[in-house]
């Protein structure tokens, strides 16, 4: 993990993001990519009329000042960080900073429970979320210091599963973090204990997993089942899989309620199958 890209709006909760990652970077001798996309105006962004030149400039200073009003914060003096500045669609301009700096991890901010829900259903957090090759981490509240020793990852033991979990495991090695391989057992789709762990261990060979723990969880609903297995056992990361064109809404072949990111009090990390 040598390179992390952190988005920012300059917000409270970009910043918790950034001090996460400035973590993560000191641990593994990483470096930070500090981006921000400048959003003109739409009579500045439309317009092809060189007397509007000033007024961009404007903008874009404001943003460069902001970058150095973040780099005085004495908790980054001991990291690299770079400043990047896009000008587009902000989801696209991520996009193509990761592309373009070979970045390994997306580390982004959420602003609460509204913000959470509309940073997972149709906003640009979502669409980078949706569209990422590359594993996005969600930081909801701000971590003194960032520690996961328990990382559940939920899944349904697909074969198109395979792919993310690799990814999965790959984060919880870098991290240090024991992984918690979860099935969530539904009416509608119930399974007894000894079909669900036969599924599990069919998954499981031959992938070279180490550290981890088998689980099956009784639940109403898929999302209501990683929350609480996650809550009772007071582990610290939830994992889960998206698909490139469905997004959150629809991972384990069927959909997910908002309500898990929503109420998910801890950070999420995804990996696109």
């Amino acid at each position: 993990m040598k390179r992390i890209l952190v988005p920012t709006d300059f917000s409270p909760q970009a910043e918790n993001a950034l001090k996460v990652a400035v973590q993560m970077a000191e641990k593994h001798d990483s470096e930070i990519y500090l981006f921000h996309t400048v959003e003109l105006p739409s009579h500045l962004a439309t317009t092809a009329n060189t007397s509007a030149l000033p007024e961009s400039i404007y903008f874009i200073k404001l943003t460069e000042k902001r970058f150095a009003d973040i780099m005085k914060r004495p908790y980054i003096e001991n990291v690299n960080i770079s400043q990047t500045i896009g000008h587009g669609e902000i989801y696209e301009d991520i996009l193509n900073a990761v592309k373009e700096r070979d970045i390994d991890l997306i580390i982004m901010g959420s602003h609460g429970a509204s913000g959470f829900k509309e940073m997972f259903i149709g906003s640009n957090t979502e669409k980078v979320v949706r569209t990422s090759k590359i594993p996005v981490l969600v930081i909801k509240n701000e971590h003194e210091k960032f520690e996961v020793n328990d990382f559940v990852f939920a899944t349904d033991f697909s074969e198109e599963c395979r792919t993310p979990f690799s990814k999965a495991q790959k984060f919880a090695d870098t991290l240090g973090a024991k992984m918690h391989l979860l099935y969530v057992n539904t009416p509608s789709g119930f399974k007894t204990s000894s079909e669900a762990h036969k599924i599990m261990n069919n998954f499981i060979k031959g992938m070279g997993a180490e550290n981890y723990t088998l689980n099956v969880y009784n639940e109403t609903a898929v999302e209501k089942g990683i929350l609480n297995f996650t809550k009772e056992n007071k582990y610290q990361l939830i994992g889960m899989s998206t698909h490139g064109r469905k997004g959150l809404s629809h991972f384990f072949n069927g959909s997910i309620s908002e309500d898990l990111v929503n109420h998910a009090n801890m950070p999420v990390v995804t990996f696109k199958i």
